[in-house]
């Protein structure tokens, strides 16, 4: 099986995580960006499901530890 990763400009993801992180203490939460980072994640998710269809790992995974 062969694995299709997507680049990303890592100067770019850097300058974001720096914002993040910089805006981690400073109170409230801003809106916009937790509602642009949440249309992300939706797509991100939505382009791993029609690539390699439903991931189900972690729930078997859990059983079995719990079996033990």
């Amino acid at each position: 099986m062969s694995t299709n990763v997507a680049t990303t400009d890592t100067d770019e993801v850097k300058q974001e995580l720096s914002e993040v992180i910089a805006n981690l203490g400073k109170g409230p939460r801003d809106p916009d960006a937790m509602r642009k980072a949440a249309e992300r994640m939706d797509r991100m998710r939505e382009a791993t499901f029609r690539r390699v269809g439903l991931l189900d790992v972690a729930v078997p995974f859990i059983r079995e530890l719990r079996d033990q």
